[in-house]
């Protein structure tokens, strides 16, 4: 009896591992080329994103301070496009109202971390 079950545990794992093989399970439905690669997002995008999202977290808060800069997940680079940023961005609230502080913040943003990133990854490495 106590040879049953390992006998029974070999014919289910070659029943499944045929089943997989017979439904094409992980191949491509043409069967010869493989699926598409998964989306990657480019540094400056990524960098815009956690700038935007930061910046505008910060600015709609009211609140001076800054907060520390790798709870963030950003790179002292990016917390220095974040504090510029947000300055220009108070500056430009005081003078013509929030929302137009709001949509300088991201243009900045995106112009700031587009010249960070133009040609890769910034000298210094991830994290400068």
């Amino acid at each position: 009896m106590r040879h049953w079950k390992p006998l029974c545990a070999l014919a289910c794992t070659a029943l499944l591992t045929t089943l997989f093989a017979a439904t094409g399970c992980g191949s491509s439905p043409s069967g010869d080329t493989p699926g598409p690669s998964p989306a990657t997002t480019s540094p400056e995008d990524l960098c815009t994103a956690l700038i935007t999202k930061w910046g505008r977290q910060i600015y709609d808060s009211g609140k001076e301070t800054y907060g520390d800069y790798q709870s963030m997940g950003l790179s002292n680079g990016q917390y220095m496009i974040l504090r510029d940023t947000l300055d220009l961005a108070r500056a430009e609230r005081e003078r013509h109202g929030a929302d137009a502080g709001r949509k300088l913040l991201t243009r900045e943003a995106r112009e700031r971390c587009e010249k960070r990133y133009r040609h890769g990854q910034p000298s210094g490495g991830p994290w400068v």
